[in-house]
């Protein structure tokens, strides 16, 4: 008698995490070259890092036709406290993401305290990717101070509701999954409980790093929780994947037979050399040259920030070759490129991205602290007599009978409190945090 596994459903739009060895979310080691590269070399899926809803909102959806990608983006003040003193700003691309080499094996992973930013947000990428990923599990300050990421595993209220929602208003309308990633708890009983209410929500996939919240990546992951996840998630028909010091495809084979999981994530292999995701049947791991190469192309052709290029590439290159040191000392792609020796080729494309991105010979001169003070102040003035220009006008109007705007009426309020209520204050406009 064949017994049947109980399955949630799996979207129209959506993707089954079941039989996937997945690239894990990390901030700046998960950019779009990061994962095509991952993708590249054998990836089933892969998760972008965690970027946190209000970074994300407001935002525009922009369809790069140059570098074929879709970029979410935010004018950037460059330090400025008025962005209009500098027509020539460039935007900040918050969040990027290439349609046609990743786009449905993607997923956004959000991070979010509250269920109604959190659903503003996933509405923004939802069409663009196969699934919205809730990260519970980040130990790090700048996550949880704000009561996201590990912070949520104390409120499990929240976090319920947070899927809940997403789950009915961005998951159902777009047909794409909802998921969530933890990390384990204290005792198995604490973790067991957790995972029977997430998997209540109606979310297709859960992620379990097997550590807890305190522990850092040197600390070898605790696997005697896992089965027990693992069992839990089948029960209810929610994917499970395992997460924590898995390092090779074959591995990952081996400890998803071995716990009963669904599937497994690789972090930090990955970071340092991506085709770890390739089986030695397809040729196993490249030598880092290889990948390196690779990496570089990849990130040219998707006009990668260079900061971030940087970063990665001292992840990838060994620290005792003369190539990391050479690297070290570059400014832009011209010079990297040069540095590593890639040829005419390498360095035709690298001379178009320095002047996309202005680094390297392209670099405009900025402005000094001095400069931007100054200009900042002939921007405040210029706006002061507008706005009492604007503001004369309207009285005029109100002492002819018209009503007074809310607007105009604002002007009467005291200094101190209209200051309090102005655009700029944290209750009118609360500060964005891209990871």
């Amino acid at each position: 008698m064949t017994t049947t596994v109980k399955k949630v459903p799996i979207p129209r739009n959506g993707v089954d995490y079941r039989g996937k060895v997945v690239l894990a979310p990390m901030v700046r080691s998960g950019e779009c070259p990061s994962r095509l590269l991952a993708l590249k070399y054998g990836a089933d899926l892969v998760w972008g890092p965690e970027t946190i809803d209000k970074a994300l909102i407001g935002t525009t959806r922009r369809v790069n036709a140059v570098t074929g990608t879709i970029d979410f983006t935010r004018l950037s003040s460059n330090g400025a406290k008025n962005p209009a003193i500098n027509p020539e700003q460039r935007e900040s691309v918050i969040y990027r993401l290439h349609p046609e080499r990743e786009g449905k094996r993607l997923i956004y992973q959000i991070g979010t305290a509250n269920p109604e930013t959190a659903v503003q947000a996933a509405k923004l990428v939802a069409r663009d990717v196969a699934g919205i990923d809730v990260n519970a599990g980040c130990p790090k300050p700048f996550s949880t101070s704000g009561g996201m990421g590990a912070a949520l595993l104390k409120t499990p209220e929240k976090l319920c509701s947070i899927l809940r929602t997403l789950v009915t208003e961005v998951g159902e309308p777009n047909e794409i999954g909802i998921s969530v990633k933890i990390r384990i708890l204290d005792t198995a009983a604490e973790t067991e409980t957790l995972v029977r209410s997430l998997c209540a929500t109606g979310i297709t996939g859960l992620t379990v790093h097997c550590r807890t919240t305190p522990m850092r990546p040197r600390e070898r992951a605790i696997r005697d929780q896992l089965n027990m996840v693992a069992n839990v998630c089948r029960e209810t028909g929610v994917a499970c994947l395992m997460n924590g010091d898995v390092t090779s495809r074959e591995e990952a084979v081996e400890l998803i037979s071995e716990f009963g999981c669904d599937g497994a994530m690789i972090a930090t292999a990955a970071e340092t050399n991506p085709s770890i995701f390739r089986s030695k049947a397809a040729g196993g791991l490249a030598e880092w040259e290889e990948v390196v190469k690779e990496y570089v192309k990849t990130a040219m052709e998707v006009e990668n920030r260079w900061g971030n290029t940087k970063y990665l590439l001292g992840q990838m290159i060994p620290g005792k070759n003369k190539a990391y040191k050479a690297m070290t000392h570059t400014k832009s792609y011209c010079d990297l490129v040069k540095a590593l020796d890639y040829g005419e080729d390498f360095l035709a494309m690298a001379r178009t991205v320095d002047k996309a991105l202005e680094i390297g010979e392209y670099e405009k001169a900025k402005m000094t602290k001095a400069e931007r003070k100054a200009a900042n102040k002939m921007a405040k003035n210029a706006d002061d007599k507008e706005i009492a220009s604007d503001a004369q006008q309207e009285l005029t109007k109100t002492a002819a009978g018209i009503k007074r705007s809310a607007e105009i009426a604002q002007l009467d309020m005291p200094p101190d409190v209209a200051r309090d209520r102005g655009p700029a204050s944290v209750p009118g406009q609360a500060s964005t945090l891209a990871v």
